[in-house]
C-alpha cells in the first residue's frame, strides 16, 4: 500500500476534526521523495510555507538547521503517529510504524489541528500533464 511520489510541488489537507462538512485546512505541500531532496530537507531555510514532506523516511533530524520545526510521523496510510517539536541540533528518534515524516515551522501544526490519530491528505501537482 505504499505511494510513491516524485520531488515536486503539493496540495496537503489537514481534515477538519470538528466537522464532517468541512474539507479542512489546505497547505502549500512541498514532496521530497528522491534521497538528494530528503537529504536536503529544510536545512539552510529560515522559513517553511506550508508543509514539507518526505517519503519514504521515519526519522529526523535538525542539524543544522536555522529554525525550530514540526515534525509529524505518519504511517502508511497517512495517519498521524506522534507530533514532535524539534529545536535545531537534535536527533530523532526512528520510528518503526513510519513511513512519511512531515515537516513545518514549530507551532504550526498545532495551529492546523494536526494531532495523533489525523489523517491526512496529499495531492501531488502533475508535472508535464503525466500522471505519476
Amino acid at each position: 500500500m505504499g505511494r510513491q511520489w516524485n520531488d515536486g510541488r503539493g496540495k496537503l489537507i489537514v481534515p477538519d476534526a470538528s466537522s464532517a462538512r468541512s474539507r479542512g485546512v489546505e497547505l502549500p505541500l512541498e514532496i521530497a521523495a528522491s534521497y538528494r531532496a530528503r537529504r536536503r530537507g529544510l536545512l539552510g531555510r529560515d522559513s517553511v510555507e506550508g508543509a514539507l514532506l518526505l517519503s519514504p523516511a521515519n526519522s529526523v533530524h535538525t542539524i543544522g538547521m536555522r529554525i525550530p520545526i514540526d515534525v509529524a510521523y505518519l504511517d502508511r496510510r497517512l495517519r498521524v503517529i506522534a507530533v514532535r517539536t524539534m529545536r535545531p541540533g537534535r536527533l530523532g528518534l526512528p520510528r518503526p510504524r513510519a513511513r512519511y515524516v512531515l515537516e513545518a515551522e514549530a507551532g504550526a501544526m498545532a495551529g492546523w489541528g494536526l494531532g495523533v490519530g489525523a489523517r491526512v491528505e496529499v495531492e501531488a501537482e502533475v508535472v508535464g500533464g503525466v500522471g505519476g
